[in-house]
């Protein structure tokens, strides 16, 4: 007998939940953030993420044996893997649509271009893997990716981009997250690849949600540069409202050959905030898994 989950639609009348059948089929899911910890690599133009315990076990034990302990962050919305929301970056003076960016801030906080308007992803979600499409374990330090080179990636996935989808892209560079000089994976002197003005637009033309990558700054950085000039962030959020994710974790889906899957991303409600930490998932069937992994073993 099953024991599907039903719906009710009139009285009498249950149909099956499509969505649910699916996760009982079974599925992987894919975590795709990183974690949060004092001293991770981060934008040096951010607050710093900070924990401490204010009350530990022991400090307080209740009649009954019973005792808790609690915690305290302090940390910028654009630290750890997070989320852009439109209000983070402006351009001549304007915000997305064309909002005056001085008079949108209302009592220290974006009401109408905060993260809190930004709504909950559950949408198809397209890993373009740059490194395996180029033949290079890694994109160089401060390459620029073009859309030559997402076209190809796109070709040789067989993974078209479609409107609505959140894409993200690989270079490679989410494997120096974990090195011991924090430097490395920050790329300030070295460069970071990652997609300039051209590949935004690639982007934006085809429609997409949000655009996704494994580094700090979503878009190349040129050697010795650092954050100075982002353009992609303004194709992307000023010129087009597409949200950008940013230190995501791509390598376990890429080594399984993953490249099309259900994307779940939810961002704090921080009301009029500029952005949001985020632990964002991929999410296959396990037929689907194994697909991907018969794909990438040729």
């Amino acid at each position: 007998m099953s024991t599907s989950t039903t719906l009710a639609t009139s009285p009498g009348e249950t149909v099956r939940d499509p969505l649910l059948e699916a996760v009982r089929g079974g599925v992987t899911v894919y975590d795709l953030g990183r974690p949060f910890y004092a001293g991770m690599p981060q934008s040096p133009n951010h607050p710093a993420y900070t924990h401490t315990l204010p009350r530990r076990h022991g400090d307080k034990v209740r009649p009954d044996g019973g005792s808790a302990a609690n915690d305290m962050l302090v940390m910028g919305t654009h630290v750890g893997t997070h989320i852009d929301a439109l209000a983070h970056v402006s351009h001549d003076g304007r915000l997305h649509g064309g909002a005056d960016a001085a008079a949108a801030c209302v009592g220290g906080r974006y009401p109408e271009h905060g993260i809190h308007t930004v709504a909950p992803m559950v949408c198809r979600g397209v890993l373009l893997d740059l490194p395996a499409a180029l033949g290079v374990a890694s994109c160089e330090p401060g390459y620029e990716i073009t859309p030559a080179d997402l076209d190809r990636a796109v070709r040789e996935q067989g993974t078209e981009v479609e409107a609505g989808d959140v894409v993200l892209i690989r270079s490679g560079w989410g494997s120096r997250f974990s090195d011991p000089d924090r430097t490395v994976y920050i790329g300030s002197e070295s460069g970071v690849p990652g997609v300039g003005e051209a590949g935004a637009y690639w982007l934006a033309e085809r429609g997409v949600r949000a655009a996704g990558a494994d580094t700090i700054a979503f878009e190349c950085l040129a050697p010795g540069q650092g954050h100075s000039v982002l353009p992609a962030h303004r194709v992307l959020l000023v010129e087009s409202g597409v949200y950008i994710i940013e230190t995501m974790n791509l390598e376990e889906p890429a080594l399984h050959g993953v490249h099309e899957f259900t994307f779940v991303l939810s961002p704090l409600a921080l009301f009029g905030a500029t952005g949001s930490p985020v632990r964002p998932l991929a999410i296959v069937g396990r037929s689907a898994e194994a697909a991907g992994e018969a794909d990438r073993r040729g």
